[in-house]
């Protein structure tokens, strides 16, 4: 018989494939032999959707825990505002976009810098983005206040010594007499400003363009969007974490 569920919302079998209960192919396997049932009745129809925050669904009498339904974000920020969920007085990344469901930036950019921030209700991923041990690159457009020699693009390739440690080896790459394109698999408190005071110069325009699989690509100043299936899925294998269904 057809189920009552919401005409609106997730077919059945995506939605149990979601769940890691199975393939969609062998959910639909399932559903074709009476062995799912949605609000306790008996579902064996192929069009059947559901409501995954408000339908019970059921697989041989167990029930059916419905997938992560986090937020992924990406924002191009604009100068001015700052990476923080809360900061009285000052402007916050979090009044550029809306979202009822409660998010965080993912990885720091200055109130002076600019271009990609992630904004997530998946606590997971800033960990795995953030922390150096694995190894995810940020990349960065620099423009400096003067010429910077090529002996001083290869201090910053190496690693330069900075007042905590030594920097990492970098990827860097000549753009224009001051400005250059840096890629880091690192986050330390304003580093490429403080790498550029290393070698002598000073950073006058920095602006994130990519972070791990992640590309800023066209999104115009201080407008946001959030991550097509193929960024979440590319953002989420990066991170080594379960992805949706294609």
């Amino acid at each position: 018989m057809e189920s009552k569920a919401a005409k609106k919302g997730v077919r059945l079998q995506k939605f149990m494939a979601d769940a890691g209960i199975c393939s969609r192919r062998r959910a639909e396997d399932y559903i074709r032999k009476g062995l799912v049932r949605v609000n306790g009745e008996t579902v064996t129809q192929m069009g059947t959707t559901v409501d995954p925050g408000a339908d019970r669904v059921e697989v041989s009498g167990k029930p059916v825990v419905p997938a992560r339904q986090d937020v992924y974000i990406m924002l191009n920020k604009p100068e001015g505002y700052i990476c923080s969920c809360s900061q009285p007085g000052r402007k916050i990344v979090l009044d550029l976009v809306d979202t009822d469901q409660r998010v965080f930036p993912v990885g720091r950019l200055d109130r002076d810098s600019t271009g990609l921030v992630l904004l997530t209700s998946d606590g997971r991923i800033h960990h795995r983005l953030a922390h150096p041990s694995f190894d995810h690159e940020k990349q960065y457009q620099v423009e400096l206040d003067r010429p910077v020699s090529d002996a001083k693009l290869d201090e910053l390739r190496r690693g330069v010594k900075l007042s905590d440690d030594m920097t990492r080896p970098a990827k860097v790459v000549r753009q224009g007499e001051k400005s250059f394109d840096i890629t880091l698999q690192e986050g330390r408190n304003r580093q490429i400003r403080r790498m550029a005071e290393a070698v002598g110069c000073k950073v006058v325009r920095l602006h994130r363009i990519r972070m791990g699989p992640v590309w800023l690509k066209d999104l115009p100043p201080g407008q946001w969007r959030h991550l097509s299936h193929k960024e979440r899925r590319d953002l989420l294998n990066a991170c080594s974490l379960n992805t949706p269904a294609a």
